[in-house]
């Protein structure tokens, strides 16, 4: 199933892991029917745990999304060992809603995880929403002080925090994949909304979600300017020491739109299309990491993973900006981790940084067969050189 990639790295060199898989509900309601989507991944330093996150779903649709699920695993020496089974995060519910997007963050000052997500009413579509121009969907919160094993009872923002502005949204959500937390403190979710207009159906912007006193209170920055939907962000460190918060979003215009915030989330810079960075189809969901390539220079680089096949989710593949404050920083295709139907990932670095682990949808027919970690190097990326495009 995990071919030879272009570059040369063999399914032997990369370490693969089935984290979530699809299975048969009974025999009368057909083959396959509960499905694991939407994956999200972070890595705890502290104890060196990874807790993989994803939808359990009673079909592949959208619509029958269900609970919230997770898994822990431990880092040890180059892989990672996981728990038998995986567990439903049963508080990150509410009542006769489905709970979707998982985007985890970890504070690292009180050592809390917490874990975003969205409800929606059971029943009720994304584009149900769009099409009537009336948001139903809520922004809420679990946490855990023991990296996943207990965790808090839920706790919704959308009044507080979102309050006024959702009536100018069709609909919301959050990420899905990780979260961040910056040098300084402040605490990131990336969001989307589609804003409603008088004139043309509902259009989608990013925006960020902050919080800079370890997560007590919330606030909503502005929206990009430009259409931008799933996001994910990192924030980086230029050639001149200065911190800014990247944003790289799905589009509908054939490439990710990428863009800067100096203000760390309370206001992005006008956005830009990335022309080495194609959309696949109507589009998909992507993640991209900020780290620092070593110990000597304090500018940071940024890894991105995405489906590469222009026509339909396929061949998810692996990009890297050695200068990520400038525009045409990302150089060309790396490396391909999976040459079959692939969808949406998430990206964290592991251990001593010198590897990273990406969790992804994948299969042999279709992407949502399965949901498996590839643990792969830093030096393999660098060094990496395809000889063809598939």
């Amino acid at each position: 199933m995990y071919s030879e990639t272009h570059s040369g790295i063999t399914s032997k060199q990369l370490r693969v892991t089935t984290v979530f898989k699809q299975e048969e509900k009974c025999p009368e309601c057909g083959p396959n029917q509960v499905t694991y989507r939407i994956p999200a991944l972070i890595y705890i330093n502290e104890n060196q745990t990874y807790i993989a996150f994803a939808e359990k779903r009673k079909t592949p649709n959208d619509t029958d999304a269900d609970v919230l699920v997770m898994r822990r695993g431990m880092w040890n020496d180059g892989q990672v060992e996981w728990d038998n089974n995986h567990e439903v995060v049963y508080l990150a519910c509410l009542p006769n809603h489905r709970s979707m997007n998982p985007c985890p963050v970890y504070e690292k000052k009180n050592k809390i995880l917490f874990l975003f997500f969205i409800t929606v009413p059971v029943g009720v579509s994304e584009q149900a929403q769009i099409k009537e121009n009336k948001n139903q969907a809520r922004i809420c919160y679990v946490t855990s002080k023991d990296t996943g094993i207990t965790w808090s009872h839920i706790t919704d923002l959308t009044t507080d925090v979102v309050g006024y502005k959702v009536k100018d949204w069709a609909t919301f959500a959050v990420g899905p994949g990780h979260g961040i937390q910056t040098q300084s403190g402040r605490l990131i979710i990336p969001a989307y909304a589609y804003h409603c207009h008088p004139t043309h159906k509902p259009t989608p912007y990013a925006f960020a979600l902050y919080s800079d006193d370890h997560g007590s209170s919330w606030h909503v920055g502005e929206h990009m300017s430009d259409e931008s939907c799933e996001c994910e962000m990192a924030e980086i460190i230029d050639h001149e020491g200065k911190h800014h918060l990247y944003c790289n979003a799905r589009s509908r215009s054939g490439h990710r739109v990428e863009a800067l915030s100096k203000s760390i989330g309370q206001v992005f810079d006008n956005p830009s299309s990335a022309p080495k960075l194609s959309e696949t189809g109507y589009g998909c969901q992507g993640s991209v990491l900020s780290f620092a390539p070593d110990n000597i220079s304090e500018n940071t680089w940024l890894v991105y993973c995405h489906p590469t096949n222009p026509n339909q989710r396929r061949s998810l593949g692996i990009y890297l900006n050695k200068t990520p404050w400038d525009a045409s920083g990302w150089e060309e295709l790396k490396m391909i981790l999976h040459h079959g139907p692939s969808g949406y990932s998430d990206l964290a670095q592991c251990g001593d940084g010198g590897y990273f682990a990406c969790l992804m949808e994948c299969g042999e027919r279709r992407e949502d067969e399965e949901v498996v970690l590839v643990i792969f190097k830093l030096s393999d990326v660098i060094q990496a050189k395809l000889n063809k495009f598939e």
